[in-house]
């Protein structure tokens, strides 16, 4: 499964740090994800979330 929020699309960014050299040295942030069980279309299912929507409520948690 990809590591990509199931309500937002949110995914993983590559970014570079700098030394002084200014030589790149390229890794990937990653999207902060959570396994939540959330209710959708009436049914329970295990869905991949961000922080940020289970912080704004776009998902309803199941009980």
């Amino acid at each position: 499964m990809s590591k990509k929020c199931e309500i937002c699309g949110k995914e993983s960014l590559k970014s570079a740090s700098r030394s002084f050299s200014n030589k790149k040295n390229v890794h990937r942030q990653e999207a902060n994800l959570h396994n939540v069980r959330a209710e959708i279309n009436g049914q329970v299912k295990v869905i991949k979330v961000c922080t940020s929507c289970l912080k704004k409520g776009k998902v309803k948690k199941a009980v």
